[in-house]
């Protein structure tokens, strides 16, 4: 079965790529209680919550959305290098407990050094990532004890020194690590730490290699089918009951680019410092040769792959478009590359989760490839979603 996963706009949303003041959506509770219980709803698997100065801080904006929600999982970001390991391991320990075992982690390192500099981390990016590497070490190993009373665990390398780390309680599962990166940095250390492995939405035939070299990183450290290396994708997605339809929202998106933010982006991306968005820079400039052209067609990478997003926006760049049926065709040929996890996101994302749960999902569970629409809680308290 595929998981399939939703986007939660803690920096914000709205009708456009590039927000719009007039009717911008504020982050506010209330706002990401309704993305995030219409996607419990809809059956969802988890929700991603970046991390970083432009958005919401994740733990915190996620919490109170426990209680709102049945089954959803919330995939927490945030950056190693700001908190102790053996602190990361309590919060998620206490999380994990507090959601009923709903707590998926994400670690991001940051490949800009200005974003990191804001919080006081002036290491390089190699070195960020072997430090990223300790952390999780010890984090996993602070979750693989029984609590103070017994032996907890030590550990001693280049970038961290603890002794005795543990939690209170072992947490039940231990929380699921969702990491990514582009860069020969970031597999090595994805191969040996990670639970799943995530990428940006490239062409099957660029991304599909790097699914190979993965699997051969993590089979290189001893990785078999008592702990597998899962692979996960993020897209946008504009996804409707046809074609033409699906396209003319497209079209709106992109007319709603304003070409100064486009050769603004073009700049910002020019001096990155990250493979992955070097990547998606260079799939949304070779499809729009050197313009922004009037039919969204025109910015297609492969067949539904939009290259549009990633004009302005920074990250993932593509979004899948078409019918429900076409948009199930590539999410089947993406699966059969390697992956398993889809994180997608549209704008804006209350409406998008409501028309991807309800055209898409349903595709998908047509074809058997996701679980029917849920109808109970997680304890068996019955509810009908309408």
């Amino acid at each position: 079965m595929l998981k399939i996963h939703w986007f939660l706009p803690t920096g914000g949303d709205g009708r456009e790529v590039t927000p719009d003041p007039e009717r911008f959506r504020p982050p506010t509770p209330e706002y990401l209680a309704q993305v995030a219980t219409a996607c419990d709803q809809l059956g969802f698997d988890a929700v991603l919550t970046p991390c970083g100065t432009a958005c919401e801080d994740a733990w915190l904006a996620t919490a109170p959305l426990i209680p709102l929600t049945r089954r959803l999982k919330f995939l927490v970001a945030f950056r190693p290098g700001l908190l102790s390991p053996t602190l990361a391991a309590q919060m998620a320990s206490t999380y994990q407990r507090m959601s009923n075992g709903r707590l998926l982690v994400n670690i991001v390192i940051g490949a800009e050094d200005a974003e990191v500099a804001r919080f006081g981390d002036f290491a390089g990016k190699d070195e960020r990532y072997e430090r990223a590497g300790e952390f999780l070490a010890v984090m996993r190993a602070a979750w693989d004890t029984d609590g103070p009373g017994s032996p907890g665990a030590d550990f001693e390398g280049d970038h961290y020194r603890v002794v005795d780390a543990t939690t209170r309680v072992r947490p039940e599962p231990a929380p699921l690590i969702y990491f990514g990166g582009a860069s020969e940095a970031a597999e090595r250390i994805a191969a040996d730490h990670a639970d799943v492995y995530l990428a940006w939405g490239e062409p099957p035939d660029m991304v599909g290699g790097r699914v190979d070299r993965m699997r051969e990183r993590a089979a290189a450290v001893g990785r078999g089918d008592d702990r597998p290396l899962r692979y996960g994708i993020r897209f946008h997605v504009i996804s409707r009951d046809d074609a033409d339809e699906a396209w003319r929202e497209a079209g709106r998106l992109l007319a709603g680019m304003d070409p100064a933010a486009v050769a603004a982006a073009r700049a910002d991306f020019s001096r990155t410092k990250s493979v992955g968005q070097q990547r998606m820079a260079e799939l949304s400039a070779q499809a729009a040769d050197g313009g922004v052209p009037d039919d969204p067609r025109d910015l297609l990478v492969h067949d539904n792959l939009w290259a549009g997003i990633g004009l302005v926006r920074g990250g993932a760049g593509t979004a899948l478009v078409g019918s429900h049926a076409e948009v199930a065709d590539r999410l089947e040929e993406y699966a059969a590359a390697g992956f398993e996890e889809f994180i997608l996101s549209g704008y804006p994302h209350l409406e998008e989760a409501w028309q991807t749960g309800e055209g898409l999902l349903t595709e998908l569970r047509r074809r058997g490839l996701v679980p029917e629409r849920p109808t109970d809680g997680p304890g068996g308290a019955a509810s009908t979603f309408r």
